[in-house]
C-alpha cells in the first residue's frame, strides 16, 4: 500500500526528480550534452525509486502492459549513457509516453485547476483533446 505521508525519503525522492527534469531539460537546451542528459537521467530515475519506492517501482516497470515502455526507455537511458543521445532522448520519449499514459486524465484535470493557466486548459479546444485520450491508453 502507498503511503500519502510526506516522509524525509519521498522529500528528497521528489527534490531528485525535479533536479533530473531540470538537468534534461539543459542538456536538451545545450544542443543535447550528453553529460547534462545522464545527470538528468540517473538523477530522475533514482528520484522516482525513491518517492514511490522500491518494490513498487519494480512492479510498475514490470507489468505486462509497460513492457513496451520499460523497453524503449531503457533503451534510450543506455543510448544516452553510451553517447547517442539524439536516438536515446527519442527513444526515452517514446518510451515515457507509453508508461505514463495512464496518467494523463490526471495531468489533465490538475492542470485545469491551475490558478493562473486553468483557464487555458479549459478552452474547448483544449478539453476535446484531453477528452480524446482520457481513460484510454495511447496507441502502440
Amino acid at each position: 500500500m502507498v503511503s500519502l505521508e510526506m516522509n524525509d525519503r519521498k522529500k528528497i525522492g521528489l527534490g531528485l526528480t525535479g533536479f533530473g527534469i531540470f538537468f534534461s531539460f539543459l542538456g536538451i537546451v545545450m544542443f543535447f550534452d550528453k553529460g547534462f542528459l545522464a545527470i538528468g537521467n540517473i538523477l530522475f530515475l533514482s528520484g522516482v525509486m525513491l518517492t514511490i519506492g522500491l518494490k513498487s517501482s519494480m512492479q510498475f516497470f514490470t507489468k505486462p502492459k509497460n513492457y513496451k515502455g520499460t523497453v524503449a526507455f531503457g533503451a534510450g537511458f543506455l543510448s544516452v549513457l553510451i553517447g547517442w543521445p539524439v536516438i536515446g532522448m527519442i527513444l526515452e520519449g517514446y518510451g515515457f509516453v507509453v508508461l505514463f499514459s495512464g496518467f494523463w486524465p490526471t495531468l489533465a484535470v490538475f492542470l485545469q485547476r491551475l490558478p493562473v493557466l486553468g483557464w487555458l486548459f479549459q478552452q474547448p479546444f483544449v478539453t476535446s483533446f484531453f477528452d480524446r485520450y482520457r481513460g484510454k491508453r495511447v496507441p502502440v
